[in-house]
């Protein structure tokens, strides 16, 4: 698949481009051959079309972002899981630290990603010590690339993600716990995610540092992420937000994960946190302000609610895509079935670019009747065809599934949907 069309159904792996580029600034040296590699520069990586990185504010993400890493990595190991599975793996050199210590590595993220970051890590991994590294394109929303992803890992795995969450909505946020709970009931272990609890965090950590200028600086690395990833940061109940109760906002993530078969236990950030490198760049006081403000988030340890027998998958229902086209007069007919996701919003694109190529197109049509399910990557595709085309894309025939992602999302009022 064209690496360009892969860019522009999902941008949102850029943001993988600014973490590792701000774990390269934190000291962490793997990380900056990595960086090195792929020619990242702090222009590309950290300001965007609309926002520019203040000094506080690129000092806030070294420390949030190495915290996470150096964290995150360091809870996986005490687990005593087989296998670590990192969901995303973006550009960060994990891979190379469990790999040393005979640990198996699955580093999963999407294609336009890992066809950047794995030739870029395996050079900084020696050759003995391979085999226990393996990369892999997936959809995190779609089980069957996951579990197929996964068919020879080994477990108890630990999965984990950082910087994910963030960028789901709801939908697709209940369609990552749903395949996770799959995967642990398959194979056991527990899901650490540093991302339910990453706005206080934020804060906490940006608070010592800015002083009143604090939710300022937050407003603005959200545009920057919003501006990269194309897509609406924290809009979703797995999100707990700083705003308003947190401790009601917390307790319905926790209802959202049981809805889903899974609990949660939440593991006090300060507790597990190793030393960080890049408190060095903040005064003594700001530095013991930010450790003692750990105590007040935490990382939360995620298992299956009912963590019994082991479960049979091999029946997972096939939701294969496939489309038919065709052309009348100036319409574009469209039947869609199965996910259009990250894997398969690409060919979609592509045929609508080469089908534009060779007609005059003032409208696309679509029957969604057999369509399971659309993910931000193939909304993306229908807002370029929307635009594309004078008279827009109309929907026909959708589900209750795809019409509750089109509201949530906004999309409903965006296309002409039919009853």
């Amino acid at each position: 698949m064209d690496q360009n069309l892969l860019e522009r159904v999902n941008p949102v792996f850029n943001t993988a481009k600014m973490t590792v580029f701000q774990l390269a600034a934190a000291g962490v040296e793997d990380a900056a051959r990595v960086a090195e590699k792929l020619n990242l520069t702090f222009e590309e990586t950290q300001n965007s079309a609309s926002s520019t990185v203040s000094p506080e504010q690129m000092t806030t993400n070294m420390i949030l972002v190495e915290t996470r890493w150096r964290t995150c990595a360091a809870i996986a190991e005490k687990t005593g899981c087989k296998t670590v599975v990192d969901l995303p793996c973006g550009y960060t050199p994990r891979a190379k630290a469990f790999s040393q210590k005979g640990i198996a590595y699955y580093g999963l993220d999407l294609p336009a990603a890992i066809n950047e970051a794995q030739p870029a890590i395996l050079s900084l991994i020696d050759e003995d010590k391979r085999s226990f590294v393996h990369f892999c394109g997936v959809d995190a929303t779609n089980g069957e690339s996951l579990k197929a992803a996964l068919k020879d890992a080994e477990g108890p795995l630990c999965i984990t993600t950082e910087g994910l969450l963030m960028y789901f909505t709801d939908s697709e946020v209940g369609a990552l716990c749903d395949n996770i709970r799959m995967i642990l009931k398959e194979h056991g272990g527990c899901w650490l995610t540093a991302d339910t609890e990453t706005g206080m965090q934020y804060i906490l950590t940006m608070q010592p540092i800015a002083g009143d200028r604090f939710m300022e600086i937050m407003m603005k690395s959200k545009t920057t992420a919003e501006d990269k990833s194309d897509v609406s940061v924290g809009s979703n109940s797995l999100n707990v937000s700083p705003q308003g109760d947190v401790r009601e906002n917390m307790k319905n993530a926790m209802m959202f994960l049981a809805r889903h078969g899974l609990k949660a236990e939440r593991m006090i950030l300060a507790e597990y946190m190793p030393e960080i490198g890049s408190l060095s760049n903040v005064t003594p006081d700001q530095a013991q302000a930010i450790k003692q403000n750990m105590q007040k988030c935490a990382y939360w340890k995620i298992t299956a609610a009912d963590t019994g027998a082991r479960v049979d998958t091999a029946d997972l229902r096939s939701e294969s895509f496939d489309m038919q086209a065709s052309v009348e007069g100036d319409t574009l007919s469209l039947s869609l079935k199965g996910r259009v996701d990250t894997l398969t919003a690409p060919n979609l694109l592509a045929l609508f670019e080469r089908v534009r190529a060779d007609h005059e197109l003032s409208g696309v049509e679509i029957d969604c009747g057999e369509l399971s399910y659309i993910s931000s990557a193939g909304l993306r595709v229908l807002l370029i065809m929307q635009k594309d085309c004078k008279n827009g894309v109309k929907l026909t025939g959708i589900n209750q599934v795809v019409r509750e992602i089109l509201k949530q999302t906004g999309f409903d009022s965006i296309l002409t949907v039919a009853d």
